[in-house]
């Protein structure tokens, strides 16, 4: 029976995130405090760990997205990028578990935070369906399990080029990219999605703070260059 995103143990935990995630302001406005003086900016892993208690959950508008894109396209693969406490990883398991199949497979660089989300799918009684590689996703994404049908940005933003070219030969041809926090984005990133020689067709949508979504038109042979 189709349970759908009402279902109370994933509106439960949805909703305990959310509460944590009133402090994230004081987190983040104490993190780029901490490294404003620094010489250079933080590493990903540094940033990891000043931001080990922001909660940083997609914006329920796209939460939504998340779902039906997945309900609607029944991706066998799900990836990614930036799992922290799970509230995006809960949309995507919810829908791949309505869809009666798939999987997905998430990737957090902190460890504390990849636990939290962890214990989070497990209460909402979607843990079965969830792989969360803890690490840098450059090299925990590497390997995969087969063609990737969709995948999701939602991490270090300046990471977000690299991590795509690292999947870039896994993605399916007509795979789902959705890319958090446009305003965010580097321009890098965006000129890549943006243009159709590199095989893909793109737009900006007004949800939440803004996202680019992204299809994957065409997959290139073996050895043609970006």
């Amino acid at each position: 029976m189709t349970q759908t995103l009402t279902d109370p143990r994933i509106t439960a935990v949805l909703d305990d995130i959310a509460q944590g995630a009133a402090h994230d302001g004081d987190v983040m406005r104490r993190a780029y405090d901490t490294v404003a003086d620094w010489p250079q900016p933080p590493t990903p892993e540094q940033a990891a760990e000043l931001c080990a208690e922001a909660a940083l959950p997609v914006h329920p508008q796209v939460g939504t997205l998340l779902y039906q894109l997945v309900r609607g396209a029944r991706p066998q693969l799900v990836v990614e990028f930036g799992t922290s406490f799970g509230a995006s990883t809960l949309y995507l398991a919810a829908a791949v578990r309505d869809n009666g199949t798939g999987r997905v497979i998430g990737s957090e660089l902190h460890h504390g935070k990849a636990r939290r989300a962890g214990d989070h799918l497990r209460r909402a009684g979607l843990g079965d369906l969830v792989e969360i590689r803890t690490g840098d996703a450059r090299k925990e994404l590497a390997d995969l399990p087969g063609p990737v049908d969709l995948l999701l940005l939602d991490g270090w933003k300046e990471l977000y080029l690299p991590v795509l070219h690292v999947l870039e030969p896994a993605l399916a041809d007509g795979a789902l990219i959705v890319s958090d926090n446009l305003p965010m984005l580097p321009e890098e990133f965006l000129a890549h999605v943006r243009e159709p020689a590199h095989g893909y067709l793109s737009q900006q949508l007004p949800l939440g703070d803004g996202i680019e979504l992204t299809v994957r038109t065409r997959v290139r042979p073996t050895g043609e260059g970006a």
